[in-house]
């Protein structure tokens, strides 16, 4: 053993020798510092950067508030940066009381406190501004706090914490706080190469141990018994199993019939699944309150709290209640009057008197604070919330209830990672508070125990980079540096750093590959001749056959695009394919503008709108009928869809007993055979008879030799691929640099190692379409608009449909604000075609959704109007109307000094920042 003294010794050392830095820290901390603290801690005073890598609720931010410790004592600044605005409002606050308001500022898009402060809480995506600006705020920089660093592989926004890893000046230490990630020491050694001497900190113990549960009805199981799962779960979902395959037969344990309330109950003997209600008394009864349930769906938030108030749950005493009605009397009293019923807001303070809450993104942001300070001041008892109460805010509870293991990922709906898992449960356990946090699943259906076991235990949650350069990046380090020198930039990123070192692995299997491409050569040698040159007779005889069948598949794929484009509003149709194929009406012909056809949108006689792809219709088809359309139709209207497909069904039934003639006038039933293309392919006959005329054709091990040499062919073609991985990992982000520099030198961005002035505006636009916006400003599509048209068009740049309102035509303002829009779909589609021939990811498609709300909104009109209008929730208008805000204050920016524009941009902002978007989102 060595003589050096263990980390509590060298805690002890620092409490006593309170001269040193860390000795004054800890005075301010009525706890000890845990082993990992004090190792980050020191290495942070001995003058190296710190990457901490460690549980949600160990107490990471320690070190961050060390780092501002040290700012504040030699006269430095430190910024504080975190990746979202809440949590950056809830850093600001703790800060400022901890080091006094007037030593603590605040910069996000909504707000800016008292930048020039020595300490200052941003969002990431501020800092980057700076750097790319040169800000003079840099000056004196000494620290900078990433907080949540793992956020750089969030596939949309991670790129900014590299870009700002990357670009802050080499004096400036970086305190990066990051969960448990499983490659802690790949994304460390990472940091060491681009920001130096940096010291890796992982811990994966949590400071409160946590207990793993499920709950059967209302009883609560242990998950594990002795480190295995317990094996009454297991029986359970066995039995469970079996009876579910005896009911699919018939058997016993068939299910009860619908009706009278048959379609709710559980099958006899089925583990029943807890509903809200019980699930929070059981947990009150057993002393598991506060609890968070993650629900995953922002409905479901909200149906949960109605279902607790109406099974008349009351978790608070009368003290409680006056309490909470006093603290949201004091947060709410900018709200106008009339402003209330229309954001629910009566029936938010029932639920909150009584200690129930949701928290989602759909929620005002005032609201959402109110909730989060009453549950950590320990008033609200339990939480509905979404998965984003996850990331970041400091809302911890003594257990965490899951209610699925399933959610929707924005694409599907997809089983949650050991990652998530552990991220979600991670809540659970309040340090100082609890003695032990407590992880609950509900039963559901078809639950695995086991499979949940697996995630429980698993703690694989590796980090990997989403790095690439934007339009933006590009202007702004050519501008900087030149391209050649912005080109070796890139390349010190983390994305090029994970490339290269998988290179290595890649190498060597290829290595391997080949040896045993040898050996497969060998056995399929043949003493008649070449069996390899053989072997590719009967390799080219297949793709010709399956370039054929192919080109058969293309002409029938030809046949039912030109179907589909002769089809009109109103007509009945017969959907052939797909998971729903049935009887519908047309209500959206679409437009046949690409390689699969117009995308039909139908409504079903289920009354669902839906919108057709290829696979929905494999043959062709045609109207059996039709109905009238009303004009003023919108599949958004559920009495409309119910009136139309009352008339689709009664259509149906003026020819329901004429067979033949729906076979006659529908769908196309299966046509007559074609003859084989193969028959009379002169290539394939060819090559046909030059096979039965090599002379391995005859040899009596032929199919022997046959199988090796496709094993060879496969494994060739393996090898292949993998050879062109390796050359494609080396230098990527590198190329995809230079293919975004080659579209900004098209159009007049760059020239050479010139930034242009149209590329100095785009310098200053910092969006996931700046590229558009600068075209925008640039062809002066937004010039002679008033500033209610310049913010509806502009948020179509930012709105982003949830995929419930895809497909559906959105109501825009008539006018110039239409025209803008129109022209703004026109360069987008020519910028789309320009990305695609580069192979760069596209600029999204401009989003209308926002703009009529936006437009009524701007114009003066009350929130209730808009809201009514919109289908939109509260929290998301105030999301989205607080996005445009941001983006109008660049256009101000941007825009030519003498033009209009600039004006206007200014009047907007003043238009759309009034009322709930305008509210302080400081508490």
């Amino acid at each position: 053993m060595s003589g050096e003294p263990s980390p509590a010794e060298r805690y002890a050392a620092s409490r006593r020798s309170a001269d040193t830095a860390l000795g004054a820290f800890r005075t301010g901390y009525e706890f000890e510092l845990d082993a990992f603290q004090l190792e980050a801690c020191e290495a942070l005073e001995a003058g190296r950067g710190v990457l901490v890598a460690a549980p949600t609720g160990s107490g990471k931010t320690v070190v961050g508030e060390f780092a501002v410790h040290l700012a504040l004592s030699t006269g430095r600044k430190a910024f504080y940066t975190t990746p979202i605005k809440a949590l950056s409002n809830q850093k600001y606050a703790d800060l400022a009381k901890a080091h006094g308001a007037e030593n603590v500022g605040l910069l996000t898009g909504d707000n800016s406190v008292n930048g020039d402060a020595p300490i200052v809480v941003m969002t990431t995506e501020v800092l980057r501004n700076m750097l790319y600006a040169s800000s003079p705020a840099l000056a004196g920089l000494g620290y900078v706090v990433m907080d949540e660093v793992h956020y750089l592989a969030d596939r949309f926004r991670g790129a900014v914490w590299e870009e700002v890893i990357i670009h802050l000046p080499d004096d400036v230490l970086l305190v990066s706080l990051s969960a448990t990630v499983s490659n802690a020491e790949e994304f460390g050694a990472w940091l060491d190469t681009v920001r130096g001497n940096t010291a890796i900190v992982v811990s994966e113990e949590r400071p409160v141990p946590l207990w793993q549960h499920v709950m059967v009805g209302r009883t609560l199981y242990d998950l594990f018994a002795d480190e295995d799962v317990n094996p009454a779960l297991v029986r359970l979902a066995r039995e469970a199993t079996q009876r579910d395959r005896m009911a699919s037969r018939g058997g016993p344990g068939r299910r009860h019939p619908r009706g009278r309330g048959g379609a709710d109950r559980p099958r006899r003997g089925r583990p029943p699944t807890a509903s809200r209600a019980d699930t929070v008394l059981t947990l009150d009864a057993a002393g598991l309150l506060p609890m968070i349930e993650f629900v995953f769906s922002r409905a479901g938030c909200d149906a949960a709290v109605a279902q607790c108030l109406y099974s008349g749950l009351r978790l608070t005493t009368p003290e409680e209640q006056e309490e909470i009605r006093r603290l949201v009397d004091a947060r709410c009293a900018e709200i106008p009057e009339e402003d209330l019923t229309v954001l629910g807001y009566w029936e938010w303070v029932e639920a909150l008197s009584r200690g129930i809450a949701a928290h989602h993104a759909g929620l005002l942001p005032a609201f959402k604070e109110v909730v989060e300070e009453l549950f950590s001041r320990g008033l609200v008892k339990v939480v509905f919330a979404t998965e984003t109460l996850a990331l970041g805010i400091n809302m911890p509870a003594r257990s965490v209830v899951l209610e699925k293991l399933v959610k929707w990922n924005g694409e599907t709906h997809a089983d949650i990672t050991p990652g998530e898992y552990t991220q979600l449960t991670g809540r659970a356990g309040r340090r100082g508070i609890d003695v032990e946090g407590h992880a609950v699943v509900l039963w559901q259906p078809g639950l695995d125990p086991e499979a949940v076991g697996g995630l429980a235990s698993t703690r694989t949650y590796p980090l990997r980079s989403s790095f690439r350069p934007t339009y933006n990046m590009a202007v702004n380090l050519v501008g900087q540096f030149g391209r050649a020198r912005a080109r070796e930039i890139l390349e010190t990123s983390f994305a090029q750093f994970q490339a290269d070192r998988g290179v290595v692995g890649l190498a060597k299997q290829a290595r391997k590959q080949e040896e045993a491409l040898e050996g497969y050569a060998q056995a399929m040698t043949c003493h008649l001749g070449d069996f390899r040159e053989y072997a590719a007779l009967r390799r080219r005889i297949g793709e010709r056959e399956t370039a054929l069948s192919r080109s058969a598949g293309r002409d029938q794929r030809a046949e039912v695009i030109e179907s589909l484009e002769k089809l009109r509003r109103g007509d009945i149709i017969r959907v052939p394919g797909g998971r729903r194929p049935g009887w519908a009406v047309v209500i959206d012909p679409g437009v046949s503008n690409g390689p699969d056809g117009p995308r039909t949108t139908v409504l079903t006689i289920g009354r669902q709108v839906r919108r057709l792809s290829l696979m929905d219709v494999p043959v062709p088809v045609a109207a059996a009928g039709k109905v009238t359309v009303p004009k003023n139709f919108t599949g958004r209207d559920p009495a409309a869809r119910r009136d139309l497909a009352s008339a689709l069904r009664a259509a149906l039934g003026a020819f329901a007993d004429d067979d033949a003639g729906v076979a006659r006038t529908g769908s196309h039933g299966p046509r007559g055979k074609r003859r084989s293309n193969a028959a009379d392919d002169e290539e394939l006959n060819r090559l046909r008879r030059q096979l039965r005329s090599h002379p391995c054709h005859g040899c009596a091990d032929r199919e022997n030799h046959a199988r090796w040499a496709e094993r060879w062919w496969k494994l060739r073609r393996e090898t292949d691929s993998l050879v062109s991985r390796i050359e494609g990992r080396t230098n990527t982000i590198a190329r995809v640099f230079d293919r975004v520099c080659d579209v900004l030198t098209e159009r007049g961005y760059l020239a050479g190692d010139t930034v242009t002035p149209a590329g100095a505006r785009l310098r200053r636009l910092y969006s996931e379409s700046d590229l558009l916006i600068a075209e925008c400003l640039r062809t002066g599509v937004w010039d002679g608009l008033d500033a209610a048209g310049l913010a509806a068009v502009v948020s179509a740049v930012v709105y982003e449909s949830r995929r419930d309102d895809r497909g559906f035509t959105p109501r825009v303002p008539a006018g110039a604000p239409r025209g803008a829009l129109q022209e703004m779909d026109r360069i987008w589609s020519q910028l789309d075609d320009q990305e695609r021939a580069h192979r760069l990811d596209v600029t999204p498609e401009p989003d209308a959704g926002l703009a009529w709300a936006i437009h009524r909104w701007a114009s003066g009109q009350s929130l209730e109007h808009v809201l009514r209008d919109a289908d939109l929730a509260a929290g998301d208008f105030v999301r989205w109307g607080k996005q445009v805000v941001d983006l109008l204050g660049q256009l101000s920016l941007a825009a030519d000094p003498k033009s209009p524009l600039r004006r206007t941009a200014e009047q907007a902002v003043d238009a759309v920042r009034r009322g709930v978007i305008a509210y302080s989102s400081l508490v």
